[in-house]
C-alpha cells in the first residue's frame, strides 16, 4: 500500500459504517455485535500497519469470524483410537442428548410440575432414568462429576462436621490413584477434613489389614478402582463382598461408569454387579463408558444405601455441586435414549472398519494423496479399561499430515475485494466449503506415520476427514 501514515488513516472505513454492512448483519445476529465489532477493530488495526487494503476491512473480519459459534472451542475429528479421549472431551454426546440440550436450553420445567403449577423436584427425569437403569439402586443422586461424588461423600459421612469432629476412612494404599492433571484421591479426601487410614501394603492388601483398621473412628470403607493402570504379579486385593461384612458403610468407586456388566471388558467393574455384592453407594462418572455428560453418579444400595443417598442430598454442600439443567437433560436422554457414541465405537465391527479405511484411501490416492488402509488398534481410554486392546483399521499418511490436520489453514483471503451488496443480491457471511479444513482432526503418531483410526469415528463422519485432508496442501 502507498501513502503516508496520516493518508492510510484517512482510508480507514470508520466502524458504524462497516457494522452496518449487509454482510455483516448475520453474523451480528448469530455470534453477538461485541464479537464482530472486535473483529473489525482488528481489521482497521491491519490496515492503519499496511497489511490489508482498506476495501477489505469487511472480508477480513468476516474471515476472522467462527463459522458456527461465538465461543473459542473448535470440532474436532477423533481419529486417534482412543475412545474416551478426556483432552477431546471424553464421551460425545448422542443425536438424543444433543437434542434434549435444546429443549433444556431454553425455558423448561426443570422445576416445575406443570400439572398443578408447583414446585417439582429438579432433575427427577434424569434420576428416574438413572433409577431405571439401575434397578438394583434404592436411591440415586447426581453430582456435577466423580470427584465432586467422593468429596461429597467424604465431607457427610467423615468430614469435620460431624460430632465428634472427622472420622477415618479406610482405604487401600494401592487405590490411592492419581486420576488425572495431577490431582490425587487421598489429597482429594483429605481436603475435605477427613482423616485417611492407609491400610496393606502398595501390592497386597489382606482382609485382616481392613478388620484390624476398622473401629468406632471409621466414617466408611473405600474401595477405589484403579482404572487408569494395572499392577500384576505378587498381587492380592479385597473383594466387595468380604469389605461388606465388616460393618462400616462400604462406598465403591467404579470409575468408568459402567451400570450393568460389559461382555468386552470383563473386569471393568460395573455399578449393578457391585451393589449386588453388597456395596452401601456406588459413586461412577457419567461422561465415561455411560456415554453421558460430565456428572457424578451416587447409587445406594436399597435400605441402608437409599438412606444415606438422601442424607447426601439434603447435605448443605450437595447445594455447591449441583448440575445444571443442560447436563440433567443430556444424562436423561442417554440414559432413556438409543446407544450413545462410545457405545457404538466399542462394539464396532472390525471388518466393517477395515472396509471403511480401505475406501478412504482409495479415494484418497485417486486425489493425489500418500494414504494406505492398515490395521491399528484402539483403546478406551478416559481412565477406563486399563490394558484392553481393541482391534480398529486406520488410514495412514505422511507424518506432516498430523500437525497440519491438527491445525487446517483458514479460508483463504480474498485477492479483491467484494463487492457491495444491492438490494437484489444482499451479500452473506462466508460459510465453509465442505472441503476448506477448516475442522481440526487428530490422529497419532506410529512408525513415523500419521494413522487416522476409524474406532472412535462415526461412519457419517468420513466425508469430513476425507474433506480435512484433501484440504491439507501438498
Amino acid at each position: 500500500m502507498s501513502g503516508t501514515p496520516q493518508d492510510v488513516r484517512r482510508q480507514v472505513p470508520r466502524t458504524d459504517a462497516v457494522l452496518a454492512d449487509p454482510a455483516l448483519l448475520e453474523p451480528q445476529r448469530r455470534l453477538g455485535r461485541a464479537l464482530v465489532k472486535r473483529a473489525v477493530l482488528d481489521a482497521q488495526a491491519r490496515v492503519r500497519a499496511g497489511e490489508l487494503a482498506p476495501e477489505l476491512v469487511t472480508d477480513a473480519a468476516l474471515a476472522a469470524l467462527p463459522t458456527t459459534a461465538a465461543g473459542s472451542l473448535h470440532p474436532v475429528l477423533n481419529a486417534t483410537g482412543v475412545l474416551l479421549h478426556t483432552n477431546l472431551g471424553r464421551a460425545p454426546l448422542s443425536a438424543a442428548a444433543l437434542a434434549a440440550l435444546e429443549v433444556a436450553a431454553g425455558s423448561c420445567d426443570v422445576e416445575l410440575d406443570l400439572a398443578t403449577g408447583a414446585r417439582g423436584r429438579r432433575g427427577r427425569g434424569a434420576l428416574a432414568a438413572l433409577a431405571a437403569a439401575v434397578p438394583a439402586a434404592g436411591g440415586v443422586h447426581v453430582v456435577n462429576n466423580g470427584a465432586a461424588a467422593l468429596t461429597l461423600v467424604a465431607t457427610a459421612l467423615a468430614g469435620p462436621t460431624l460430632p465428634g469432629g472427622p472420622r477415618e476412612i479406610v482405604i487401600a494404599r494401592g487405590e490411592l490413584v492419581e486420576i488425572g492433571d495431577g490431582f490425587r484421591i487421598p489429597e482429594l479426601l483429605a481436603a475435605t477434613g477427613a482423616r485417611l487410614r492407609e491400610v496393606g501394603a502398595t501390592n497386597r492388601v489382606h482382609p485382616r489389614d481392613y478388620a484390624d483398621a476398622v473401629g468406632p473412628e471409621t466414617g466408611f470403607v473405600l474401595k477405589v478402582h484403579p482404572s487408569n493402570f494395572q499392577v500384576t504379579g505378587f498381587t492380592s486385593s479385597v473383594s466387595v463382598a468380604e469389605l461388606a461384612t465388616l460393618g462400616p458403610p462400604l462406598v465403591v468407586d467404579i470409575g468408568s461408569g459402567l451400570l450393568s456388566p460389559e461382555p468386552l471388558l470383563p473386569d471393568e467393574p460395573d455399578a449393578a454387579t457391585v451393589l449386588a455384592q453388597g456395596a452401601t453407594l456406588v459413586t461412577a462418572s457419567g461422561d465415561k463408558l455411560l456415554g453421558g455428560p460430565q456428572a457424578g453418579l451416587l447409587l445406594g444400595s436399597p435400605g441402608a444405601g437409599a438412606e444415606l443417598v438422601e442424607r447426601l442430598r439434603r447435605h448443605p454442600l450437595a447445594r455447591a455441586l449441583r448440575v445444571d439443567k443442560l447436563t440433567l437433560a443430556a444424562l436423561e436422554a442417554t440414559l432413556a435414549g438409543p446407544p450413545p457414541p462410545v457405545t457404538r465405537a466399542l462394539h464396532a465391527d472390525p471388518t466393517e472398519l477395515r472396509r471403511r479405511a480401505e475406501a478412504l484411501a482409495e479415494r484418497l490416492r485417486a486425489a493425489g494423496v500418500d494414504a494406505a488402509a492398515t490395521a491399528s488398534h484402539a483403546t478406551v481410554g478416559g481412565g477406563g479399561a486399563p490394558g484392553v486392546v481393541l482391534p480398529s483399521a486406520a488410514v495412514a499418511l505422511p507424518e506432516r499430515y498430523a500437525a497440519a490436520l491438527r491445525q487446517p489453514a483458514a479460508p483463504p483471503q480474498p485477492a479483491t475485494p467484494r463487492q457491495p451488496a444491492t438490494p437484489r443480491q444482499p451479500a452473506t457471511s462466508r460459510q465453509p466449503s465442505p472441503d476448506s479444513g477448516v475442522v481440526a482432526v487428530l490422529g497419532r503418531l506410529e512408525g513415523g506415520r500419521c494413522l487416522l483410526d476409524l474406532r472412535a469415528l462415526p461412519a457419517e463422519d468420513d466425508e469430513r476427514l476425507y474433506a480435512a485432508v484433501r484440504a491439507v496442501p501438498r
